[in-house]
């Protein structure tokens, strides 16, 4: 028997059973669309945050100071000092004293993030006004009570109004704005539109605090960020004795890292999706023992006129591939178009395509198709044409 007409054969009994069919292909459907929405949403994230973090610069270094209990600290006129003294390899560096407070302005409130840090903070972290000014440094000489609002807090405290030489109250203190943050996250509360940058020193007094633990540095460039984190690193351990009272990193570093570990989350949730691929080849083998019982006097009847067991055997191979291939095309198809209109359409995340794992989780269904599908082609292919004909 030609391999064109065993095709034929397998074609027709698919076609002959289209709800079955349909139900067959469903597990897989759900298996690749599953894989590939969730590698496509994963890496559209790690995307959308490893962009905004490139959007900084590789130069960008952050430390933080996380040492309790010691009797030593630094303090932004210490690095300062120490920023001037090695300016050919680190550009700037700012204070950030953040904290939580509540602004006001008339009758209206709103509770946002205030950030306390120096002029430096525009240029290592690439933000800008859209009117008005920035920080300056006889801003923080003379202590003004000055702030550059975000639009979330100008859209709800001022109605959206330019907002430019009123005042607003911090935790009871008068303010005058002074600027408008560039948008950057569509005026999202809990974003960089969210908050209203103050000086350092009035921040820190805000807080209570007198210690700041967070600061920003730029290298000269990004040649020279490995020897700045080596000095800075030098200098720190110098200051407080031990290593372990503060973290140097830079942006090349925390990218490595995100990257590390949102693959490793990549292949997790892949493999999570990858279980109802293996589910659907189990009602793939299910349903085939079902067609290979129904079918019993036709495979007798067929084997009785000449059919050889590698006929019977290859029909129902081309039946399970069949299905799991159509299904494999259709789950394809529907989540690119998840990722298209759902998660692009909704601006979840930004529209990735993972063309690797799109064919990976295609191939996966075809040789689930072909393992699932060996045990009953087996089975009909073994069958004893007397024992076939007489099964009622």
């Amino acid at each position: 028997m030609r391999f064109v007409q065993i095709y034929k054969m397998a074609i027709k009994s698919i076609a002959g059973n289209k709800v079955r069919s349909f139900l067959t292909m469903l597990g897989v459907i759900i298996g690749v669309s599953s894989v590939i929405i969730a590698v496509g949403f994963a890496q559209g994230s790690t995307s959308n945050i490893t962009n905004s973090l490139s959007s900084l610069g590789t130069n960008l270094i952050n430390i933080n100071i996380i040492g309790r209990g010691s009797n030593r600290n630094v303090s932004y006129d210490d690095l300062a000092k120490f920023q001037k003294e090695n300016s050919n390899i680190i550009s700037s560096i700012s204070p950030q004293a953040s904290t939580s407070a509540t602004v006001k302005a008339g009758n209206k409130s709103r509770s946002t993030t205030i950030l306390g840090t120096s002029p430096e903070y525009a240029d290592i972290n690439s933000v800008t006004v859209q009117s008005g000014r920035f920080l300056m440094q006889l801003d923080l000489d003379y202590n003004q009570k000055i702030a550059i609002v975000g639009t979330a807090v100008v859209n709800d405290i001022f109605n959206g109004d330019n907002p430019i030489g009123k005042n607003i109250k911090i935790s009871g203190q008068q303010f005058k704005v002074i600027g408008v943050l560039t948008q950057t996250a569509n005026g999202a509360d809990s974003s960089t539109d969210d908050r209203v940058i103050i000086p350092v020193s009035l921040a820190t007094r805000l807080s209570q605090s007198a210690t700041i633990r967070n600061f920003s540095a730029k290298a000269t460039s990004a040649e020279t960020v490995d020897e700045a984190v080596t000095i800075l690193t030098e200098f720190l351990t110098k200051t407080f004795k031990k290593s372990d009272a503060f973290r140097v990193t830079n942006m090349e570093q925390v990218l490595e890292t995100l990257n590390s570990v949102t693959s490793t989350m990549t292949t997790v949730l892949a493999g999570i999706a990858a279980i109802s691929l293996i589910v659907g080849g189990i009602g793939i083998m299910n349903i085939m023992l079902v067609s290979v019982t129904e079918r019993t006097r036709e495979i007798g009847v067929r084997k009785a006129i000449g059919a050889k067991k590698s006929n019977i055997l290859i029909q129902f191979l081309i039946e399970s591939i069949v299905i799991t291939g159509i299904g494999g095309v259709a789950g394809i198809l529907f989540g690119v178009g998840v990722i298209k209109f759902v998660i692009g359409g909704f601006n979840l995340a930004p529209e990735v395509y993972s063309i690797p794992w799109i064919v990976a989780s295609f191939v996966i269904s075809l040789v689930i198709g072909i393992i699932f599908g060996m045990y009953p082609a087996n089975k009909a292919a073994n069958l004893n044409p007397v024992d076939a004909l007489m099964y009622e």
